[in-house]
């Protein structure tokens, strides 16, 4: 029986390239534990995509894979939503929680995008953070997922989480906590370390007890609630 690894106390860097050298030390591990990870809210086109992330607030994206199937079934068009009756669709998505606003969201998005954009999702942040229920995190999930465009690094809780964790940031709110990291990932791996994080954080850097032992991110990690 092998005995439980003894936890390092890695130095913590001292100059500016020191933290980037350490940065890319924990994108090079992400790189190994996570290759090609996306986007786990099933979807086949950008206005799905936008639809699940919507929902997908304050909700489990396991939860919304379970609604959207008869969802898009039930309203297969973006005029489908459009046209929907807000108490109705609300019901359709109960489950998820808060579905009063998600549905009002939906079908203003919905009217947003035919109304200003020609039923096509806008490929600009500034124009898609217009569309209701489109905030910062769901517009860089839609752009990132759905075009490749990194308009920013999207932060869930997962991705507040470990970023201060991982000592990536002190700050608390997500749109500070966005600032920060995009300030010191290349841009090219903006979308991909969100999905890496996320899986991450459902896999290993849970909230509570999170399974230290197991994570090759851990030599590089000093915060305060390691598990081992």
């Amino acid at each position: 029986m092998t005995s439980p690894r003894a936890a390092s106390k890695p130095a913590r860097p001292k100059t500016a390239a020191e933290r980037a050298a350490r940065v890319k030390k924990i994108l090079a591990v992400l790189d190994q534990m996570y290759p090609g990870v996306t986007c786990a809210l099933d979807h086949s086109n950008a206005w799905e995509l936008l639809v699940a992330t919507i929902l997908s607030a304050q909700c489990t994206d396991k939860r919304v894979n379970m609604v959207t199937p008869g969802l898009f079934r039930k309203y297969p068009t973006i005029r489908d939503f459009a046209a929907a009756k807000q108490e109705e669709l609300a019901q359709d998505i109960r489950s998820t929680g808060f579905f009063n606003n998600k549905s009002k969201s939906v079908i203003g998005a919905a009217r947003k995008i035919l109304s200003d954009f020609g039923g096509e999702i806008p490929r600009d942040i500034d124009q898609l953070l217009t569309v209701p229920g489109a905030a910062r995190k769901t517009a860089n999930v839609v752009l990132g997922t759905a075009f490749g465009i990194a308009s920013g690094v999207v932060v869930d809780t997962h991705v507040q989480r470990i970023a201060r964790r991982l000592d990536l940031t002190r700050e608390t709110d997500p749109g500070k906590i966005e600032k920060d990291l995009v300030k010191i990932l290349p841009q090219e791996k903006w979308i991909l370390f969100s999905h890496q994080i996320i899986h991450h954080g459902r896999a290993l850097c849970i909230a509570k007890n999170p399974r230290c032992a197991d994570c090759r991110l851990e030599p590089l990690c000093y915060s305060k609630d390691k598990t081992v």
